[in-house]
């Protein structure tokens, strides 16, 4: 009786020590508000704590989507070993499309193999990984659930508006400059492009771009595009307003781009540039190319009149040290002499495009 007894003993401190070692977890949610508007950023946290280092587990969670009520993007994920206990975290931002309630109802797959076949593979070859043994378990996670609040705005959040303008007197066919800047944290990305429309005014952008890095708050950075504005006669750049609803003031509120009246003073007239037998346009392309893109957008305003002792050696130099065609272009193009109209065409229309080719026929004129 007492051997019977002993085995009993034994038998239940084994079962008794596979229980206590054995691989558990727990995982947890949450959201960091309960109520949002449209387009808020909204913080998801899902946490995964190991009783153990958790290797006998693969974790598959990915709500990362774009439905027809949230879009969710990762913020990031961690994984940490503390005392020989693991615990995964996983952040996301979901941004609310629609209003009325919402549910954030997921499920993750938790994989567990075992550590014989843990050995097996780790001796294997990669090839011999199909023979691994596997469960699949879906555990359901704690449902976050959101009441959502129309806006009548597409942008949310907390922004500051920065103008940077250039003195409102110019001259005719000269790039006019304006630089706008939104600073803040909301949905930065969802600011639509700024187009303007003027007539007899040519207007140059470029794609608006987003200096920005994602938070628990939604996205945080600066949102720029810039303008040039080439015109003949005197114009106006009309106010424009862009509406976002404050998350912190909780009302929408207003960035309001003013206006901006241009004086334009005539340096020449169009004619005079063109002789009887031919008649010669140079582009607006072109000449934007050259002031905005090779000089940098904040170039510097070119002065035609000038003193000089000798400008013809100055010339010659600046053409000798020109390392680029668009460097001779822009000499060509401030000198005032329309004896190189035809060069300038023939760059303008790719028609040179050897940098040696065009020195020589400087030279020849």
């Amino acid at each position: 009786m007492n051997q019977h007894h002993g085995r009993v003993v034994l038998l239940l401190l084994f079962f008794l020590e596979i229980n206590i070692y054995a691989s558990t977890y727990q995982w947890s949610a949450s959201i960091n508000k309960t109520s949002a508007v449209v387009n808020e950023a909204v913080h998801l946290k899902y946490i995964c704590k190991f009783s153990d280092n958790g290797e006998l587990y693969n974790i598959d969670f990915n709500p990362v989507s774009d439905s027809d009520k949230y879009k969710i993007v990762l913020l990031k994920e961690d994984e940490s070993l503390i005392d020989g206990k693991l615990t995964n975290t996983y952040e996301y931002i979901a941004y609310p499309k629609v209003e009325g309630a919402i549910a954030f109802n997921f499920d993750v797959g938790m994989k567990k193999t075992t550590q014989e076949s843990i050995n097996y593979t780790t001796k294997s070859r990669d090839d011999d990984r199909e023979n691994e043994d596997f469960t699949l378990r879906l555990i359901p996670q704690k449902v976050l659930e959101l009441e959502v609040k129309y806006s009548n705005t597409k942008l949310v959040g907390d922004f500051e508006l920065e103008v940077k303008k250039e003195i409102s007197k110019i001259h005719a066919y000269e790039p006019y400059h304006l630089d706008i800047s939104i600073q803040g944290i909301g949905n930065l990305s969802d600011i639509q492009e700024i187009k303007y429309e003027i007539d007899g005014v040519k207007i140059f952008t470029q794609k608006p771009t987003i200096k920005m890095q994602l938070t628990e708050n939604g996205e945080e950075g600066i949102w720029n595009q810039k303008f040039a504005f080439v015109g003949e006669k005197d114009f106006k750049i009309p106010q424009l307003k862009i509406s976002y609803y404050s998350l912190e003031e909780k009302k929408i509120k207003e960035m309001l781009i003013e206006g901006i009246s241009l004086e334009l003073k005539t340096v020449y007239k169009k004619e005079q540039l063109l002789d009887e037998e031919e008649e010669y346009q140079l582009s607006f392309e072109f000449l934007y190319y050259i002031f905005s893109f090779i000089a940098g957008f904040l170039v510097a305003k070119i002065k035609i009149k000038g003193k000089n002792t000798n400008p013809k050696n100055s010339f010659n130099i600046k053409i000798e040290k020109a390392k680029t065609i668009q460097e001779i272009a822009i000499i060509l193009a401030t000198s005032g002499n329309i004896i190189y109209k035809h060069l300038l065409y023939d760059i303008d229309n790719k028609k040179i495009e050897s940098l040696g080719e065009l020195k020589k026929k400087l030279k020849d004129l």
